[in-house]
């Protein structure tokens, strides 16, 4: 096999796997390591990777990688969609109280079908905070909910507010659920995202609420970003897509973390 066809073949498992190992590569492909690091490095030159210990993650992975809320609209859809519609599970006409949406596009999902969300009885209503714009304006028209904005500087990749004035908002209130989004959920980093100040709202969400529950889909499980903003242990529930693996799976259960399959 020629070393175009290797790196193309690389390019595809971190297209689905989102990372690869030399010493697996090198025993599909049947060459030394040597030679599946001078791949990774002419993959890492074009920018298609990243090298780290053991191997190398898809350029998307990299820890302060991050894209506008219309950029990832699209990708995963079918897997946000179905969290969301589980996570909507988690709300029935029966409940009562306030709710913490955190700002992305899985969240966001959430968020329309909310705008759907009817009570079981006249007088019973939903309270939804939310620092997303885009979210406060997705069950807005609800007239069963009550919308309820945080404020603070507007963050244009995310459409959302963040900042000490963010934070201290925050601070006073204690929803019975939030929903969280993660860029990576991992055993040992817990949850992530690039951005420290978006970083700053997901544990002021995660710590003041009843109950935390985290809408990860399956391409970011066992990813690292750059800040962490909660331990596996601070999150009540996880609703995922897939059954993570076993290096993951086993620390959730540790953890006492509750583990949704949508």
């Amino acid at each position: 096999m020629y070393a175009t066809e290797r790196q193309q073949q690389i390019e595809n498992r971190l297209a689905d796997d989102g990372r690869v190992t030399v010493v697996d590569l090198a025993r599909e492909f049947d060459v030394s390591n040597e030679t599946v690091r001078r791949d990774l490095d002419q993959l890492e030159l074009r920018g298609v990777l990243r090298r780290v210990h053991g191997g190398a993650v898809s350029a998307a992975r990299i820890s302060r990688t991050e894209e506008s809320i219309a950029q990832r609209s699209d990708r995963n859809a079918a897997a946000k969609e179905r969290i969301a519609l589980a996570a909507l599970a988690l709300i029935p006409s029966t409940f009562s109280g306030a709710i913490a949406i955190d700002s992305g596009t899985t969240t966001g999902m959430l968020a329309q079908g909310l705008s759907r969300w009817q009570p079981d009885t006249p007088d019973r209503s939903l309270t939804v905070i939310t620092h997303s714009i885009a979210i406060a304006s997705a069950v807005s028209d609800n007239p069963h909910i009550e919308v309820q904005i945080i404020g603070g500087r507007l963050r244009g990749i995310t459409s959302a507010a963040v900042g000490p004035t963010t934070l201290a908002q925050l601070s006073r209130l204690r929803p019975d659920i939030a929903f969280v989004g993660a860029n990576g959920l991992h055993s040992d980093f817990g949850f992530s995202t690039p951005d420290p100040d978006e970083a700053a709202v997901k544990t002021a969400l995660t710590r003041g609420a009843r109950r935390a529950i985290a809408l990860v889909d399956a391409s970011k499980l066992g990813v690292e970003t750059l800040v962490s903003f909660a331990t596996l242990a601070d999150i009540d529930t996880l609703v995922t897509d897939k059954q993570p693996d076993i290096d993951l799976s086993h620390p959730l259960r540790d953890a006492d973390v509750e583990v949704v399959l949508a």
